[in-house]
């Protein structure tokens, strides 16, 4: 089962390999850096386990939403919207990986958030776009972070 977060912004998606996923702000800590100052050093935990999402938000201060609606805590169903203070998700959970769609590069500068995952499929993705693809987005947009 493959589980990916595409972000709104047209970004290409971040597959969750990891059984415990940490999200948040600072680069020491976290597996999945969101460079945005909405969101918290140590913003939420994403919890993968036979083929299901669960999302717990670790006191933040600006929330974890899920549909719209705040939690401390919850199931990540397909098609949910995962807000992670001001970047916003779709989750996708399936046999295959979400196709690869291209935004108009506007809502990322809305966003203004940067994503940076530290695992190694998420830099293959990011390395190489897919065919009939956009092409990959400025490097000042991904930074991506060695596995410690």
């Amino acid at each position: 089962m493959i589980a990916q977060l595409i972000p709104e912004s047209g970004a290409p998606p971040i597959t969750i390999e990891r059984e415990v996923t940490v999200v948040g702000r600072q680069d020491e800590g976290c597996d999945l850096i969101l460079d945005h100052k909405s969101v918290s050093k140590i913003h939420c935990v994403i919890v993968k386990t036979d083929g299901l999402l669960f999302v717990r938000d670790l006191l933040s201060t600006n929330g974890t939403r899920v549909n719209g609606q705040r939690i401390t805590r919850g199931a990540l169903l397909p098609g949910d919207v995962l807000a992670i203070a001001n970047a916003k998700f779709k989750v996708h959970l399936g046999p295959a990986a979400a196709p690869v769609m291209s935004g108009t590069g506007n809502e990322t500068q809305a966003m203004g958030s940067m994503l940076l995952p530290k695992s190694t499929a998420a830099a293959e993705q990011l390395s190489e776009p897919a065919a009939g693809a956009a092409p990959s987005p400025p490097s000042e947009e991904y930074r991506l972070r060695p596995e410690s």
